[in-house]
């Protein structure tokens, strides 16, 4: 298992800095948008980044925590829930969020009406995690407007 874990953390960090050098453009393509999400970790507090999916919505980006079907949330969603805010790099955009969990029926009108309407492949994770997916908006923040990468 702790090979496992640090594979993992090694492509994460290679993932990351792939985004940052190319500004997304080799992560995202059609049907399928990613972006970098950097926030504390939750007992160091050393800023973790982290590729993940999303989905435009209204006011913001929704994003989910299959972990590819883990049995539990992954580190980076645990991270974001221990934080109230996150830096995201969409592309060559960076800028503050502000996270907020969806929960109950919230969340679920989320998850089968946006998530999987429109990536219905997600569900594989979640049968194969047998737990309930966590789901979050990130709103930026009024006083970082997106803006460009130097």
């Amino acid at each position: 298992m702790a090979l496992k874990r640090r594979m993992a953390s090694t492509g994460n960090r290679i993932g990351a800095w792939f985004y940052r050098r190319f500004d997304g453009r080799l992560s995202s393509g059609p049907g399928t948008t990613v972006l970098l999400i950097t926030s504390p970790g939750r007992r160091s507090g050393v800023p973790r980044s982290t590729c993940v999916r999303y989905l435009d919505v209204p006011g913001g980006y929704l994003v989910w925590g299959t972990g590819a079907g883990a049995p539990r949330d992954p580190d980076w969603f645990r991270n974001l829930r221990a934080s109230e805010e996150a830096e995201v790099q969409v592309r060559s955009r960076t800028f503050r969020v502000r996270r907020r969990e969806l929960v109950g029926e919230e969340r679920d009108r989320a998850w089968q009406d946006v998530v999987l309407a429109r990536v219905p492949g997600v569900a594989r994770y979640e049968r194969k995690a047998g737990r309930t997916i966590p789901v979050a908006v990130l709103t930026p923040t009024g006083q970082d407007a997106p803006t460009r990468r130097a």
